[in-house]
């Protein structure tokens, strides 16, 4: 194993070195996830029920894989770094093929392939994160990498618009250019990361995770968190709401970085607010952030409105990604803060909102989606639920 000591108020290496290869790996995402939906409505002739039907399905099998892949990496030994390899391959030699795709059939397979693969890593990689640092820094670790995720995002698509504008109109080239970035973060990872030292594996197995034995705490968090994804869209039927209102390719890949910047700057303040005292209010803050871009789009036809939600919506992603796992990581149980990051990751997607099964028209479905979560009510019912665990037991 390799030491990994960091200088005092410094984050090890391994934290740095993972929060590039993320970056990298959304840099290649984001060259191609915003492109879908106009491949499908211009190239393909599918409509939102079918970016629906493919997103909804893509995010199933990577939360059900997420569950079986971090288990199974305790199992064999607590070795992360090869599910989390395999998985940042997989995707990134399947994505690039999207391009090529001669029907919407095509792209819905290569998505499961894609997501496969981010199922496969992301429990592993979160929980290499959580191995790598101690309580006081764990805020900060998921934020820096949350934060490079949004950034690479960022890059992505403007890398994707600079091409589109400058380059070529094809979305097939831009798709495929996807791989460079892609490839590089697989190398990177497999030379550069190291398993952080742990104690020696137990003689005796440990015991499966049952809802049980996870503590009246953490269950009620994951319940919330599961009713909340009930009220989840895809964050692509932003880009067809932005298509139906006369935005071009460019304008939306710029309105799509537009978003992910927020998500970054906002998620690396989020990871230093983040301390125990402040993990519940930054969690409900974002929740009523969320329900209220969500009003916004279901209603607006304006473009300039549309960019005022979309940016209210990265602002939510950034507050409440780094303070969700940060939360879990104080609620669960001794020894099993690993298997919670898998199931807050499962129960933030499990809800599968009425946008992931894309009923019709895109504004149809974010009306729908906004209507579980009233503005005038949401915040005062969530309020009380959040507020019922206690602060004496998990310090939220």
């Amino acid at each position: 194993m390799h030491t990994d000591t960091p200088k005092p108020g410094r984050l090890p290496r391994n934290i740095i070195i993972l929060g590039v290869v993320s970056l990298l790996n959304d840099f290649a995402s984001e060259m191609v996830v915003p492109l879908i939906p106009l491949l499908l409505v211009t190239v393909l002739s599918a409509g939102p029920a079918v970016l629906g039907l493919i997103e909804g399905t893509a995010e199933l099998l990577a939360n059900l894989l997420k569950l079986w892949s971090g288990r199974v990496s305790d199992r064999i030994g607590r070795r992360r770094k090869p599910f989390v390899i395999a998985g940042y391959l997989l995707s990134n030699l399947a994505r690039p093929l999207v391009g090529f795709s001669g029907h919407w059939v095509a792209v819905l397979i290569i998505r499961l392939i894609d997501r496969t693969g981010k199922g496969l890593r992301t429990a592993p990689r979160d929980a290499l994160i959580a191995d790598s640092v101690d309580d006081a820094s764990a805020g900060r670790a998921f934020g820096l990498t949350r934060a490079l995720d949004h950034a690479g995002a960022v890059l992505g698509a403007l890398a994707a618009a600079a091409v589109l504008h400058w380059g070529t109109e094809r979305l097939a080239v831009v798709i495929a250019l996807s791989a460079v970035p892609g490839l590089l973060a697989v190398a990177l990872i497999a030379v550069a990361v190291h398993e952080p030292e742990r104690p020696a594996r137990p003689q005796k197995p440990t015991p499966p995770l049952r809802w049980g034995r996870l503590g009246p705490n953490l269950r009620r968090y994951l319940l919330l968190m599961a009713l909340f994804a009930l009220g989840r869209i895809p964050d692509t039927f932003l880009l067809l709401r932005g298509h139906e209102l006369g935005l071009s390719p460019v304008s939306l890949l710029l309105l799509w970085a537009g978003l992910h910047t927020i998500k970054s700057l906002v998620a690396e303040i989020a990871g230093r607010w983040a301390i125990r005292a402040r993990r519940r209010g930054l969690i409900l803050a974002g929740w009523v952030l969320y329900a209220l871009a969500l009003a916004g789009l279901g209603w607006t036809e304006s473009i300039e409105e549309l960019w005022y939600f979309a940016l209210m919506l990265g602002g939510y992603y950034g507050i409440t990604e780094t303070s969700e796992r940060a939360l879990m990581r104080d609620l669960a149980p001794a020894g099993r803060s690993r298997h919670g990051l898998r199931l807050v990751s499962h129960a933030q997607r499990r809800g599968g909102g009425p946008g992931g099964r894309g009923p019709g028209r895109p504004l149809e479905s974010v009306r729908q989606c906004a209507g579980l979560f009233p503005i005038g009510g949401g915040s005062h019912a969530l309020h009380p639920a959040v507020m019922a665990i206690p602060p004496g037991l998990g310090n939220l």
